[in-house]
């Protein structure tokens, strides 16, 4: 299991939304280069890079940061937020991405979905961002009547292989994940799973180590780092220590 610490840009700046809302910003850094760098140079191995306002306005807007931070950091990156269109995915891959997300696309164009399965294979996720248990897009402003384990089991049948997911209500609110929500989607979509939204501790982190074996390969962890209720160092002892007690 990795720990991806996210790096959410909003007009240029690195910001942390409470569950999701545009109104609800918190503003960490105006260079979003050096917050990767930092998260980076603490031990991380992957970043979870997302452009909330192509998630919001379903047009990626900070392309050229991400691309400035892939070349900056050398390690790992995944791009999410408004890629939903064949060109904005080249465009990412092009940047220089190792993981793309799917959003938006995935709950509402299967076609383009299984087109990118088949072209990119592991090099495509899906986002299954889920409040009360239904699957939420554009943003997380729109609702739909689709559960996140109904999405799991069909972006599985697409041949995705790596879902990740979030909590809405818990994301930004330090509450702990909602690991219930995981146990669900564990059983019926992709085996690999990313868990985001409501880290707080090095508990939680525990907690989703716990579920790796059933297919838990990541941790994103936002405010709780910006926070400073988790320290990222101290984060990947107790990952790496754990995984040698586990061995």
């Amino acid at each position: 299991m990795v720990i991806l610490p996210a790096v959410d840009l909003l007009g240029g700046k690195v910001v942390r939304l409470a569950q999701g809302k545009r109104e609800a910003v918190t503003v960490y850094s105006e260079d979003p280069v050096q917050v990767a760098r930092r998260w980076v140079e603490a031990g991380a191995t992957w970043l979870h890079v997302v452009d909330l306002n192509g998630a919001f306005d379903g047009i990626y807007r900070n392309m050229e940061i991400a691309r400035h931070i892939i070349e900056a950091c050398r390690v790992n990156v995944e791009l999410s937020g408004g890629i939903r269109t064949k060109e904005a995915l080249g465009k990412a891959f092009e940047a220089g991405a190792a993981r793309v997300i799917l959003g938006t696309k995935a709950c509402e164009d299967p076609e383009f979905v299984q087109e990118a399965a088949d072209r990119y294979g592991h090099k495509i996720a899906v986002a299954i961002d889920a409040r009360a248990g239904h699957v939420v897009s554009r943003g997380w402003v729109a609702a739909s009547q689709v559960t996140a384990r109904q999405l799991a089991r069909s972006v599985a049948m697409l041949g995705v292989e790596t879902i990740v997911c979030t909590d809405v209500s818990r994301d930004g609110m330090l509450q702990g994940p909602n690991l219930e929500l995981l146990r669900d989607v564990l059983e019926v979509g992709p085996r690999s799973v990313i868990a985001s939204g409501g880290i707080s501790s090095l508990e939680d982190l525990r907690a989703l180590k716990a579920l790796e074996p059933r297919g838990v390969i990541g941790a994103i962890v936002g405010k709780a780092l910006y926070e400073g209720t988790i320290d990222l160092k101290e984060a990947l002892q107790v990952v790496s220590s754990q995984r040698t007690a586990d061995s």
